[in-house]
């Protein structure tokens, strides 16, 4: 069984490497052309001294299979409370219920820094991830059709979402900024 940790500079060749598969071959991003280390370091870096959180899976060997991250959904101050999630599974820990383990474990830690909800804006509509998430607590917020164009085909982009903690029950605590306190 894989193991979950925070995600450290160390880890930026493989996240790399599974994301660039991810880019050629997937519709989950939306990028044509995989960015490289350093890019994928510099991005890294931006979430995490924001505070947000970024996991990895680690396989019996040592090896990163997996990773997700949590970040910013948009900029303006008043989305400060909704996160959306990122997921990526090297090809061969795929189908394995490791996603699953790592959106549990990134929906865990959003909560405990204070987040109210949590958006998955899955490309390509991959019925897959709907599942994963579904699975995961997630209902169905709509459809965009024809989103993007890669792998000669238009790609809808399906939005998904949960509510974290207590959600929009009660106010969020104005003192608490979530996005500035998680340090792994």
């Amino acid at each position: 069984m894989s193991l979950l940790r925070a995600a450290t500079s160390d880890d930026i060749p493989s996240i790399t490497r599974i994301y660039a598969d991810a880019v050629l071959t997937g519709t989950a991003s939306y990028e044509l052309s995989p960015p490289d280390t350093a890019e994928m370091l510099s991005r890294y870096e931006a979430i995490v001294q924001q505070g947000y959180p970024y996991i990895v899976a680690v396989d019996e060997g040592g090896r990163v299979v997996g990773y997700a991250y949590a970040s910013a959904f948009r900029t303006r101050p008043a989305y400060r409370w909704l996160v959306e999630d990122s997921i990526y599974l090297a090809e061969g820990a795929r189908g394995q219920g490791l996603g699953k383990r790592l959106l549990d474990e990134l929906v865990r830690l959003s909560t405990d820094l204070g987040f109210r909800q949590m958006a998955a804006v899955i490309g390509g509509a991959s019925g897959a991830s709907v599942a994963l998430h579904k699975a995961c607590g997630f209902s169905m917020v709509g459809t965009m059709a024809g989103t993007g164009f890669k792998h000669g085909n238009w790609l809808d982009t399906v939005f998904m979402q949960r509510p974290l903690g207590e959600g929009t029950t009660t106010s969020p605590d104005p003192d608490r900024y979530p996005g500035t306190l998680y340090r792994g």
